[in-house]
């Protein structure tokens, strides 16, 4: 008998043992501890724990390496901003990072990392600091394990594949700016890619990814598959750019990125436009599993040009001409606050297309027609849009020369298409976003807009993802979420206005090519007025793009033609 409880007792220290083990020791440290500083404020980040057990992350700080560490917060995802009267310009702060459990247990702390946040030397090193930490909300927010890039910051966020194309132009982004290297970028790429490849393409209701080449909207972080949701026309476009984007920049011979530029044309090439169109020649705007396709469809000025160049451009089941001549056939065009174009009150409308097609020196016969081009006509709706805030017709609260910006975003009741001229639900509420992705067209007044957001509102308005996507100032609201459709816009169109790295790669695209030329787009005939762009590109950049005008029949503007613009 006291053999046997000796036995139990020995047992039952084993499995005490073995509890400890687990519970104690099972958490590993965060990896890949990085800051970033920019004026009074510090951002952390780290590779999110691959352990099941991981709920959340403790951050501790210090004044002295070797000094007491504080905790100064418990966060759910892998990054933290410290905006405290502890982040001083000049003041040396030291950090490290604890995973926990929800027991909760909580794993040995991370490296050491000392910061020193600073003033910006100048519009450039902010500019920089922007982008980087709007690039953060893609890299570090997606799912290592197929790439997926959440809608949103909030916890259980379902995939936006509009975010993804964004997502994938950032991360090259990333990759010239030393952020992460071509190797981690070319690996996270071609995980996200194969992703869409692989998931499967089915009528059914549930367990798919898409349809006949299309994609759903969003999608289940974890399994890629729909969340209910409809097959998305323009939402496939936006992630088609970002993956044909890929198969420009990834152009050398190792096995990784010769597979990322084959899985990219698999993608394309598998869409089935003419299914879209329903027999037409206009695309509907989408399809259900169980009612059909959505009756509305593309007709008329917004985001959509972007989907009528793929479309027109492709190779298989492509649109003709003609459909262009729909496309613009329900085009408005108007004089607001001084400035005739083609009205589309939210800014979004003016800006997603351009992340991508450089249309500053050429233009359709629509455009051709009133002597003017869409990269000018998205010039003057910001400026209108700007005119209207400083007018301010509503009386809201902060609208100014640097407070103005609407366009689809969060706000106090909801999400919802903000916009003007003319007035759309304009409700005072402000998306940083409307400034940053028209930071091409309007530099002048869209750099010194984002610096006011950063230097008055930052302590409610910036994050470890960059800024948050929106306040409401007379209801004092300011969001909690930051969205991937509008972080991506700043990235990309902050590095447009920099180093026209997106738009000249981009336009190198035979299908890119082909889709303006079927849309009758020409270089332009008359003399075009262009704002000053920022930096050129650097030589390792110049190097590595092809010439600009190599391809016979290229409506690409020429290398000397371009050489005056920067």
């Amino acid at each position: 008998m006291r053999r046997f409880n000796l036995v139990i007792r020995i047992w039952h220290i084993q499995v005490l043992v073995l509890a400890f083990v687990v519970r104690g020791f099972a958490l590993q440290a965060p990896t890949a501890f990085v800051s970033r500083s920019g004026d009074r404020s510090i951002v952390l980040h780290w590779d999110p724990s691959i352990e099941p057990g991981v709920t959340s992350y403790r951050l501790y700080r210090s004044h002295a390496r070797n000094g007491s560490f504080s905790p100064v917060a418990v966060v759910t995802s892998p990054g933290f901003c410290d905006l405290t009267p502890a982040v001083v310009n000049g003041q040396t702060n030291f950090y490290r990072v604890t995973a926990l459990s929800s027991g909760p247990e909580e794993s040995p702390a991370s490296t050491v990392l000392e910061v020193v946040p600073h003033s910006f030397a100048g519009d450039n090193e902010f500019l920089d600091y922007v982008q980087q930490i709007n690039f953060d909300y893609f890299w570090y927010l997606a799912n290592p394990k197929n790439g997926l890039v959440p809608d949103r910051t909030a916890r259980g966020s379902a995939c936006s594949i509009a975010a993804q194309g964004f997502g994938l132009s950032s991360i090259i982004i990333g990759i010239d700016h030393g952020w992460i290297t071509r190797a981690q970028g070319a690996a996270r790429i071609l995980t996200t890619i194969n992703t869409f490849l692989l998931g499967s393409q089915s009528p059914a209701k549930t367990g798919a990814i898409g349809y006949k080449g299309w994609f759903y909207h969003f999608l289940n972080m974890n399994t890629a598959q729909r969340s209910a949701a409809e097959l998305s026309s323009i939402d496939t476009a936006l992630l088609l750019a970002g993956i044909l984007d890929c198969k420009q920049y990834f152009d050398r011979t190792n096995v990784e990125e010769t597979a990322i530029r084959t899985t990219a044309n698999a993608i394309f090439d598998r869409v089935d436009w003419a299914w879209m169109a329903r027999g037409t020649n206009v695309l509907s705007m989408g399809w259900f599993p169980e009612s059909g396709f959505i009756a509305n469809n593309w007709v008329g000025y917004n985001e959509a040009m972007l989907l009528y160049c793929f479309a027109l451009g492709a190779v298989s089941n492509g649109l003709p001409g003609s459909a262009w001549v729909k496309w613009t056939s329900g085009y408005n065009w108007a004089t607001q606050y001084g400035l005739s174009f083609i009205p589309f009150p939210p800014l979004f409308g003016h800006q997603y297309s351009h992340c991508w097609i450089d249309f500053r020196q050429i233009a359709d016969s629509y455009m051709n027609g009133r002597h003017t081009t869409y990269f000018e006509n998205s010039r003057r709706a910001t400026l209108a849009q700007r005119s209207y805030c400083i007018a301010n017709p509503s009386k809201h609260l902060g609208y100014s020369g640097l407070v103005w910006g609407l366009t689809a975003c969060d706000g106090p009741p909801g999400y919802s298409a903000h916009g003007a001229p003319p007035a759309q639900d304009d409700d005072g509420t402000i998306a940083p976003t409307a400034a940053g992705g028209s930071m091409a067209f309007t530099p002048e007044y869209s750099l010194p807009t984002l610096r006011h957001f950063y230097d008055t509102y930052r302590n409610r308005i910036w994050t470890p993802y960059g800024f948050r996507d929106a306040f409401n100032l007379a209801a004092q609201w300011f969001a909690s979420d930051e969205l991937g459709i509008d972080q991506g816009p700043i990235v990309i169109m902050i590095e447009n206005y920099r180093t026209q790295r997106v738009w000249r790669r981009f336009m190198q695209n035979e299908i890119v090519q082909r889709g303006l030329q079927r849309a009758g787009f020409l270089p332009v005939p008359f003399a075009t007025t262009h704002v000053q762009l920022g930096l050129p590109p650097d030589t390792t950049d110049a190097k590595r793009l092809p010439p600009a005008a190599d391809a016979q029949g290229s409506i690409v503007p020429s290398a000397p033609e371009r050489q005056g613009e920067h």
